[in-house]
Protein backbone atom coordinates (compact mmCIF):
# COMPACT_ATOMS: atom_id res chain seq x y z
CA UNK A 1 0.00 0.00 0.00
CA UNK A 2 0.86 3.31 -0.76
CA UNK A 3 2.09 5.66 2.54
CA UNK A 4 -0.31 8.01 4.00
CA UNK A 5 -1.55 11.27 1.83
CA UNK A 6 -0.89 13.53 4.13
CA UNK A 7 -3.46 16.73 4.00
CA UNK A 8 -3.39 20.67 5.47
CA UNK A 9 -6.70 21.82 5.76
CA UNK A 10 -6.98 25.97 5.73
CA UNK A 11 -10.39 27.20 6.74
CA UNK A 12 -12.54 25.43 9.09
CA UNK A 13 -16.09 26.91 8.54
CA UNK A 14 -18.92 25.08 7.86
CA UNK A 15 -17.54 23.41 5.03
CA UNK A 16 -13.72 22.61 6.39
CA UNK A 17 -15.42 21.14 9.67
CA UNK A 18 -17.51 19.13 7.51
CA UNK A 19 -14.59 17.89 5.36
CA UNK A 20 -12.84 16.43 8.40
CA UNK A 21 -15.75 15.17 9.54
CA UNK A 22 -16.46 13.45 6.31
CA UNK A 23 -12.99 11.84 6.13
CA UNK A 24 -13.00 10.28 9.63
CA UNK A 25 -16.25 8.72 8.76
CA UNK A 26 -15.53 7.66 5.65
CA UNK A 27 -11.91 6.63 6.44
CA UNK A 28 -11.98 2.95 5.77
CA UNK A 29 -13.79 3.34 2.32
CA UNK A 30 -11.45 5.81 1.17
CA UNK A 31 -8.44 3.94 1.96
CA UNK A 32 -10.00 0.85 0.20
CA UNK A 33 -10.98 3.00 -3.14
CA UNK A 34 -7.66 4.82 -2.88
CA UNK A 35 -5.09 2.48 -2.05
CA UNK A 36 -3.66 4.60 0.82
CA UNK A 37 -5.05 6.28 3.80
CA UNK A 38 -5.59 10.09 4.18
CA UNK A 39 -4.79 11.99 7.04
CA UNK A 40 -5.11 15.07 8.51
CA UNK A 41 -1.96 16.22 9.78
CA UNK A 42 -2.61 19.90 9.59
CA UNK A 43 -5.16 22.66 10.10
CA UNK A 44 -5.39 26.49 9.89
CA UNK A 45 -7.98 29.16 10.90
CA UNK A 46 -8.53 32.16 12.22
CA UNK A 47 -10.10 30.99 15.64
CA UNK A 48 -8.17 28.41 17.47
CA UNK A 49 -10.62 28.52 20.78
CA UNK A 50 -13.59 27.56 18.84
CA UNK A 51 -15.62 24.60 19.59
CA UNK A 52 -16.31 22.79 16.36
CA UNK A 53 -17.64 19.53 17.32
CA UNK A 54 -14.68 17.86 15.69
CA UNK A 55 -11.00 16.61 17.19
CA UNK A 56 -8.11 17.83 16.14
CA UNK A 57 -5.59 17.19 18.46
CA UNK A 58 -3.46 15.15 16.02
CA UNK A 59 -3.40 17.76 13.88
CA UNK A 60 -0.86 20.66 13.89
CA UNK A 61 -1.84 24.15 14.37
CA UNK A 62 -1.46 27.10 12.07
CA UNK A 63 -2.11 30.68 12.43
CA UNK A 64 -1.05 31.66 8.94
CA UNK A 65 -2.14 29.38 6.32
CA UNK A 66 0.45 30.38 3.98
CA UNK A 67 2.87 28.28 7.25
CA UNK A 68 0.56 25.68 6.60
CA UNK A 69 1.03 25.54 2.55
CA UNK A 70 4.64 25.41 3.31
CA UNK A 71 4.92 22.70 6.04
CA UNK A 72 7.03 19.92 4.91
CA UNK A 73 4.27 17.70 7.08
CA UNK A 74 1.65 17.79 4.38
CA UNK A 75 1.54 16.70 0.61
CA UNK A 76 -1.45 17.60 -0.04
CA UNK A 77 -3.22 21.60 0.35
CA UNK A 78 -7.08 21.83 0.87
CA UNK A 79 -7.96 25.85 0.71
CA UNK A 80 -11.61 26.55 2.44
CA UNK A 81 -10.63 30.23 3.28
CA UNK A 82 -12.42 31.89 0.68
CA UNK A 83 -12.08 35.11 -1.64
CA UNK A 84 -10.39 35.80 -4.69
CA UNK A 85 -7.08 37.33 -3.02
CA UNK A 86 -5.26 37.68 0.27
CA UNK A 87 -4.88 34.48 2.07
CA UNK A 88 -6.45 32.32 0.00
CA UNK A 89 -4.44 32.95 -3.49
CA UNK A 90 -1.34 33.39 -1.57
CA UNK A 91 -1.28 30.37 0.33
CA UNK A 92 -2.68 28.54 -2.73
CA UNK A 93 0.52 29.36 -4.64
CA UNK A 94 2.49 28.57 -1.78
CA UNK A 95 1.61 24.95 -1.91
CA UNK A 96 1.53 24.53 -5.34
CA UNK A 97 4.49 26.15 -5.88
CA UNK A 98 6.41 23.99 -3.02
CA UNK A 99 5.06 20.89 -5.11
CA UNK A 100 1.97 20.23 -3.28
CA UNK A 101 -1.59 19.19 -4.70
CA UNK A 102 -4.40 21.83 -4.16
CA UNK A 103 -8.36 21.28 -3.52
CA UNK A 104 -10.00 24.14 -3.45
CA UNK A 105 -13.83 25.15 -3.46
CA UNK A 106 -12.71 28.64 -3.87
CA UNK A 107 -14.97 29.86 -7.36
CA UNK A 108 -13.74 33.38 -7.43
CA UNK A 109 -10.70 32.97 -6.66
CA UNK A 110 -10.17 30.65 -9.85
CA UNK A 111 -12.34 32.44 -12.04
CA UNK A 112 -9.82 35.44 -11.72
CA UNK A 113 -6.47 33.56 -11.05
CA UNK A 114 -7.08 29.95 -12.33
CA UNK A 115 -5.28 29.83 -15.32
CA UNK A 116 -2.13 31.13 -13.56
CA UNK A 117 -2.68 28.96 -10.60
CA UNK A 118 -3.09 26.04 -13.23
CA UNK A 119 -0.25 26.64 -15.18
CA UNK A 120 2.04 26.09 -11.40
CA UNK A 121 0.52 22.94 -11.37
CA UNK A 122 1.83 21.77 -14.64
CA UNK A 123 4.91 23.11 -13.97
CA UNK A 124 5.62 21.28 -11.10
CA UNK A 125 3.47 18.34 -11.98
CA UNK A 126 0.95 18.13 -9.27
CA UNK A 127 -2.97 18.25 -9.15
CA UNK A 128 -5.08 21.24 -8.93
CA UNK A 129 -8.47 20.28 -8.18
CA UNK A 130 -12.00 22.55 -7.64
CA UNK A 131 -15.00 20.52 -8.26
CA UNK A 132 -17.01 22.16 -5.06
CA UNK A 133 -16.26 25.82 -6.79
CA UNK A 134 -19.50 25.05 -8.88
CA UNK A 135 -22.81 23.59 -8.01
CA UNK A 136 -21.56 22.32 -4.48
CA UNK A 137 -22.26 18.75 -4.55
CA UNK A 138 -22.80 18.12 -7.84
CA UNK A 139 -20.10 16.53 -10.12
CA UNK A 140 -20.22 19.12 -13.22
CA UNK A 141 -16.94 19.88 -13.30
CA UNK A 142 -15.87 16.25 -13.33
CA UNK A 143 -18.56 15.74 -15.65
CA UNK A 144 -17.27 18.23 -18.26
CA UNK A 145 -13.54 17.43 -17.93
CA UNK A 146 -13.80 13.75 -18.16
CA UNK A 147 -17.41 12.10 -18.38
CA UNK A 148 -18.36 14.26 -21.75
CA UNK A 149 -14.60 14.57 -23.46
CA UNK A 150 -16.79 12.50 -26.65
CA UNK A 151 -18.77 14.98 -26.88
CA UNK A 152 -19.13 18.22 -28.56
CA UNK A 153 -20.52 21.07 -26.03
CA UNK A 154 -22.90 23.51 -27.50
CA UNK A 155 -24.34 25.21 -24.47
CA UNK A 156 -23.87 24.73 -20.82
CA UNK A 157 -26.51 26.73 -18.33
CA UNK A 158 -28.30 25.97 -15.54
CA UNK A 159 -29.17 27.58 -11.51
CA UNK A 160 -25.87 28.13 -10.12
CA UNK A 161 -27.08 30.15 -6.73
CA UNK A 162 -29.46 28.45 -4.51
CA UNK A 163 -30.09 32.15 -2.92
CA UNK A 164 -31.70 33.51 -6.29
CA UNK A 165 -33.34 30.28 -6.82
CA UNK A 166 -35.04 30.13 -3.34
CA UNK A 167 -35.77 33.99 -3.83
CA UNK A 168 -38.00 33.40 -6.75
CA UNK A 169 -39.55 30.03 -5.83
CA UNK A 170 -40.84 31.33 -2.07
CA UNK A 171 -42.11 35.09 -4.22
CA UNK A 172 -43.75 32.88 -6.94
CA UNK A 173 -45.73 30.29 -4.15
CA UNK A 174 -46.24 32.33 -1.57
CA UNK A 175 -46.99 35.77 -3.49
CA UNK A 176 -44.50 38.08 -1.39
CA UNK A 177 -41.99 40.65 -2.10
CA UNK A 178 -38.58 40.56 -3.19
CA UNK A 179 -37.61 42.29 -0.30
CA UNK A 180 -39.52 39.98 2.24
CA UNK A 181 -38.18 37.25 0.47
CA UNK A 182 -34.47 38.76 0.80
CA UNK A 183 -34.62 38.97 4.09
CA UNK A 184 -36.19 35.21 4.98
CA UNK A 185 -33.18 33.96 3.28
CA UNK A 186 -30.72 35.94 4.95
CA UNK A 187 -32.32 34.69 8.52
CA UNK A 188 -32.43 31.30 6.97
CA UNK A 189 -28.59 31.59 6.14
CA UNK A 190 -29.03 31.29 2.65
CA UNK A 191 -27.87 34.94 2.28
CA UNK A 192 -25.11 37.06 3.37
CA UNK A 193 -25.87 40.51 5.51
CA UNK A 194 -24.69 42.74 2.19
CA UNK A 195 -26.00 40.17 -0.32
CA UNK A 196 -24.93 41.97 -3.49
CA UNK A 197 -22.65 38.80 -4.56
CA UNK A 198 -25.55 36.76 -4.53
CA UNK A 199 -28.07 38.56 -6.14
CA UNK A 200 -26.32 40.46 -8.21
CA UNK A 201 -25.06 37.43 -10.32
CA UNK A 202 -21.74 37.69 -9.67
CA UNK A 203 -21.45 34.50 -7.83
CA UNK A 204 -23.02 32.91 -10.12
CA UNK A 205 -20.62 34.68 -13.18
CA UNK A 206 -17.41 33.69 -11.54
CA UNK A 207 -19.20 29.50 -11.77
CA UNK A 208 -20.23 30.36 -15.39
CA UNK A 209 -17.15 31.26 -16.32
CA UNK A 210 -14.91 28.00 -14.74
CA UNK A 211 -17.95 26.11 -16.82
CA UNK A 212 -17.40 27.98 -20.07
CA UNK A 213 -13.46 27.02 -19.30
CA UNK A 214 -14.11 23.13 -19.28
CA UNK A 215 -16.78 22.99 -21.67
CA UNK A 216 -15.49 24.84 -24.50
CA UNK A 217 -11.93 24.87 -23.92
CA UNK A 218 -11.37 28.36 -23.93
CA UNK A 219 -9.30 30.48 -21.39
CA UNK A 220 -11.41 31.39 -17.95
CA UNK A 221 -12.48 35.03 -18.81
CA UNK A 222 -14.50 36.09 -15.60
CA UNK A 223 -14.64 39.69 -17.46
CA UNK A 224 -16.33 38.56 -20.76
CA UNK A 225 -19.96 37.73 -18.30
CA UNK A 226 -22.58 39.64 -19.30
CA UNK A 227 -24.21 40.10 -15.60
CA UNK A 228 -27.70 41.02 -14.88
CA UNK A 229 -29.15 40.28 -11.27
CA UNK A 230 -32.59 39.49 -9.69
CA UNK A 231 -33.68 42.70 -8.15
CA UNK A 232 -35.78 44.23 -10.35
CA UNK A 233 -38.30 41.23 -11.16
CA UNK A 234 -41.40 41.50 -9.60
CA UNK A 235 -44.45 39.88 -8.76
CA UNK A 236 -46.33 40.82 -11.32
CA UNK A 237 -43.32 39.61 -13.43
CA UNK A 238 -43.43 35.89 -12.30
CA UNK A 239 -47.43 35.92 -12.49
CA UNK A 240 -47.59 37.27 -16.03
CA UNK A 241 -44.48 34.31 -16.76
CA UNK A 242 -47.00 31.99 -15.05
CA UNK A 243 -49.82 33.39 -17.16
CA UNK A 244 -47.90 31.91 -20.13
CA UNK A 245 -46.65 28.80 -19.15
CA UNK A 246 -43.18 30.09 -17.95
CA UNK A 247 -41.32 30.77 -14.30
CA UNK A 248 -38.07 33.14 -14.15
CA UNK A 249 -34.96 31.52 -12.95
CA UNK A 250 -31.95 33.32 -13.14
CA UNK A 251 -29.70 31.02 -15.35
CA UNK A 252 -25.84 31.23 -16.17
CA UNK A 253 -25.36 30.51 -20.20
CA UNK A 254 -22.69 29.59 -21.77
CA UNK A 255 -23.31 29.04 -25.28
CA UNK A 256 -21.40 28.28 -28.67
CA UNK A 257 -22.63 30.68 -31.69
CA UNK A 258 -20.45 31.67 -34.89
CA UNK A 259 -19.71 34.89 -33.60
CA UNK A 260 -18.30 33.17 -30.56
CA UNK A 261 -18.98 31.66 -26.77
CA UNK A 262 -21.99 33.67 -24.86
CA UNK A 263 -21.51 34.20 -21.50
CA UNK A 264 -24.39 35.54 -19.45
CA UNK A 265 -25.95 35.77 -16.30
CA UNK A 266 -29.83 37.16 -16.13
CA UNK A 267 -33.28 36.56 -14.68
CA UNK A 268 -34.72 33.92 -17.85
CA UNK A 269 -38.10 33.09 -18.44
CA UNK A 270 -38.03 28.89 -19.34
CA UNK A 271 -41.23 26.86 -19.77
CA UNK A 272 -42.57 25.04 -16.97
CA UNK A 273 -42.54 21.98 -18.78
CA UNK A 274 -38.55 22.36 -18.85
CA UNK A 275 -36.81 20.35 -16.16
CA UNK A 276 -34.72 23.20 -15.31
CA UNK A 277 -38.02 24.85 -14.29
CA UNK A 278 -38.69 22.15 -11.87
CA UNK A 279 -36.26 23.58 -9.88
CA UNK A 280 -37.21 25.09 -6.83
CA UNK A 281 -35.64 26.44 -3.45
CA UNK A 282 -32.13 26.13 -2.98
CA UNK A 283 -31.53 23.21 -5.23
CA UNK A 284 -29.03 24.12 -8.31
CA UNK A 285 -29.07 22.17 -11.88
CA UNK A 286 -26.96 22.23 -14.65
CA UNK A 287 -27.77 21.63 -18.16
CA UNK A 288 -24.89 20.47 -21.10
CA UNK A 289 -26.69 20.26 -24.13
CA UNK A 290 -24.21 18.04 -26.69
CA UNK A 291 -23.75 15.97 -30.09
CA UNK A 292 -23.65 12.89 -28.18
CA UNK A 293 -25.41 12.84 -25.19
CA UNK A 294 -28.00 15.93 -26.41
CA UNK A 295 -28.77 16.77 -23.14
CA UNK A 296 -27.99 16.50 -19.92
CA UNK A 297 -29.50 18.04 -17.00
CA UNK A 298 -27.43 17.39 -13.31
CA UNK A 299 -29.73 18.49 -9.91
CA UNK A 300 -29.14 18.43 -6.23
CA UNK A 301 -27.92 20.42 -3.67
CA UNK A 302 -25.67 23.73 -4.25
CA UNK A 303 -24.41 24.67 -1.40
CA UNK A 304 -24.26 23.57 2.62
CA UNK A 305 -21.48 21.47 4.84
CA UNK A 306 -22.42 18.81 3.61
CA UNK A 307 -22.97 18.57 0.18
CA UNK A 308 -19.98 20.97 -0.37
CA UNK A 309 -17.78 18.51 1.54
CA UNK A 310 -18.92 15.80 -0.71
CA UNK A 311 -17.29 17.32 -3.42
CA UNK A 312 -14.13 18.27 -1.71
CA UNK A 313 -13.32 14.41 -0.78
CA UNK A 314 -13.94 13.10 -3.84
CA UNK A 315 -11.02 15.78 -5.63
CA UNK A 316 -8.64 14.11 -2.29
CA UNK A 317 -9.84 10.98 -3.36
CA UNK A 318 -8.29 11.15 -6.99
CA UNK A 319 -5.06 12.90 -5.69
CA UNK A 320 -4.60 10.36 -3.54
CA UNK A 321 -5.07 8.47 -6.32
CA UNK A 322 -2.18 9.54 -7.80
CA UNK A 323 -4.27 11.49 -10.97
CA UNK A 324 -2.80 14.57 -12.24
CA UNK A 325 -5.24 15.41 -15.05
CA UNK A 326 -4.83 19.03 -15.67
CA UNK A 327 -7.56 21.11 -13.62
CA UNK A 328 -9.04 22.86 -16.75
CA UNK A 329 -9.23 19.90 -18.86
CA UNK A 330 -5.99 20.80 -21.17
CA UNK A 331 -3.44 21.88 -20.66
CA UNK A 332 -3.13 25.62 -20.26
CA UNK A 333 -1.33 26.53 -22.93
CA UNK A 334 -3.40 24.35 -25.38
CA UNK A 335 -6.62 26.76 -23.98
CA UNK A 336 -7.95 28.86 -26.93
CA UNK A 337 -8.25 32.39 -26.38
CA UNK A 338 -12.22 33.01 -25.56
CA UNK A 339 -13.95 34.54 -28.44
CA UNK A 340 -16.35 36.83 -26.92
CA UNK A 341 -19.71 36.81 -28.30
CA UNK A 342 -21.15 40.50 -27.93
CA UNK A 343 -24.90 40.15 -26.35
CA UNK A 344 -26.02 42.39 -28.95
CA UNK A 345 -25.77 39.71 -31.47
CA UNK A 346 -27.83 37.37 -28.86
CA UNK A 347 -30.57 36.51 -30.96
CA UNK A 348 -33.93 34.50 -28.67
CA UNK A 349 -37.47 35.36 -27.53
CA UNK A 350 -37.77 38.23 -25.22
CA UNK A 351 -40.71 38.77 -22.29
CA UNK A 352 -41.58 42.86 -22.40
CA UNK A 353 -43.28 43.90 -19.63
CA UNK A 354 -44.62 48.32 -19.59
CA UNK A 355 -46.41 50.35 -18.24
CA UNK A 356 -48.76 52.44 -20.61
CA UNK A 357 -50.68 55.25 -20.33
CA UNK A 358 -54.15 54.53 -21.13
CA UNK A 359 -54.85 57.05 -23.92
CA UNK A 360 -55.38 56.66 -28.07
CA UNK A 361 -52.20 56.03 -29.82
CA UNK A 362 -49.96 54.47 -27.02
CA UNK A 363 -50.68 50.89 -28.07
CA UNK A 364 -50.24 51.86 -31.74
CA UNK A 365 -47.17 53.16 -31.28
CA UNK A 366 -45.77 50.28 -29.65
CA UNK A 367 -46.85 48.29 -32.37
CA UNK A 368 -45.23 50.67 -35.13
CA UNK A 369 -41.98 50.51 -33.20
CA UNK A 370 -41.43 46.34 -32.53
CA UNK A 371 -42.40 46.15 -36.56
CA UNK A 372 -40.06 49.12 -37.11
CA UNK A 373 -37.12 46.64 -35.67
CA UNK A 374 -38.54 43.76 -37.45
CA UNK A 375 -39.87 42.44 -34.06
CA UNK A 376 -42.59 39.75 -34.05
CA UNK A 377 -45.26 39.66 -31.40
CA UNK A 378 -46.02 35.78 -30.21
CA UNK A 379 -48.56 36.98 -27.59
CA UNK A 380 -49.84 39.96 -25.68
CA UNK A 381 -51.76 40.07 -22.31
CA UNK A 382 -53.16 43.17 -20.78
CA UNK A 383 -53.98 43.16 -17.30
CA UNK A 384 -56.28 45.35 -15.61
CA UNK A 385 -56.01 46.70 -12.16
CA UNK A 386 -59.06 45.90 -10.13
CA UNK A 387 -59.75 49.21 -8.16
CA UNK A 388 -57.45 51.03 -10.14
CA UNK A 389 -57.79 55.09 -11.20
CA UNK A 390 -59.35 54.79 -14.77
CA UNK A 391 -56.29 57.12 -15.54
CA UNK A 392 -53.95 55.24 -14.37
CA UNK A 393 -51.19 53.13 -17.12
CA UNK A 394 -52.03 49.95 -17.83
CA UNK A 395 -49.31 46.79 -17.30
CA UNK A 396 -49.28 45.39 -20.86
CA UNK A 397 -46.88 42.08 -21.41
CA UNK A 398 -45.12 41.20 -25.01
CA UNK A 399 -43.63 38.02 -25.84
CA UNK A 400 -41.97 38.11 -28.78
CA UNK A 401 -40.79 35.40 -31.48
CA UNK A 402 -36.50 34.90 -31.82
CA UNK A 403 -35.40 38.44 -32.32
CA UNK A 404 -31.30 39.46 -31.99
CA UNK A 405 -31.41 41.70 -28.92
CA UNK A 406 -29.82 45.02 -30.60
CA UNK A 407 -32.76 45.27 -32.19
CA UNK A 408 -35.05 44.59 -29.23
CA UNK A 409 -33.23 47.08 -27.58
CA UNK A 410 -33.42 50.02 -30.49
CA UNK A 411 -37.41 48.92 -30.17
CA UNK A 412 -37.63 49.55 -26.48
CA UNK A 413 -35.28 52.66 -26.87
CA UNK A 414 -38.38 54.30 -29.18
CA UNK A 415 -41.04 53.37 -26.88
CA UNK A 416 -39.64 55.04 -24.27
CA UNK A 417 -38.60 58.29 -26.19
CA UNK A 418 -41.72 58.57 -27.19
CA UNK A 419 -43.57 58.87 -24.04
CA UNK A 420 -45.96 56.88 -24.06
CA UNK A 421 -45.29 54.46 -20.93
CA UNK A 422 -44.95 55.36 -17.27
CA UNK A 423 -41.96 53.39 -15.76
CA UNK A 424 -38.88 51.78 -16.67
CA UNK A 425 -39.64 48.90 -19.07
CA UNK A 426 -38.76 45.55 -17.93
CA UNK A 427 -37.31 43.07 -20.48
CA UNK A 428 -36.32 39.44 -19.73
CA UNK A 429 -34.79 36.97 -21.89
CA UNK A 430 -36.13 33.61 -22.88
CA UNK A 431 -34.45 30.38 -22.54
CA UNK A 432 -35.90 27.66 -25.48
CA UNK A 433 -35.00 24.06 -24.58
Amino acid sequence: MLPPLRAGVAGLGTVGASVLRLLERQRRTLELRTGRAIVVTGVSARSRGRDRGIDLSNAEWHDDPVALARSSDIDLFIELIGGADGPALDSTKVALEAGKSVVTANKAMLAHHGLALAKIAEAKGVGLRFEASVAGGIPIVKTLREGLVGNSIERVYGILNGTCNYIHSRMEAEKISFADCLSAAQKLGYAEADPTFDIGGFDTAHKLAILTSLAFGTAVDAEAVAVEGIESITLDDLQAADDLGYRIKLLGVAKRTPSGIEQRVHPTMVRKSSAIAQIMGVTNAVVVNADAVREMTLAGPGAGGDATASAVVADIADIAKGDRTPGFGLPVASLAPLERAPLQAHQGGYYIRLSLHDRPGAAAAVAMRMAESQISLESIIQRSQPGANADAPVPVTFITHATHEDALRHAVDAVVADGHIAAKPQVIRIERE
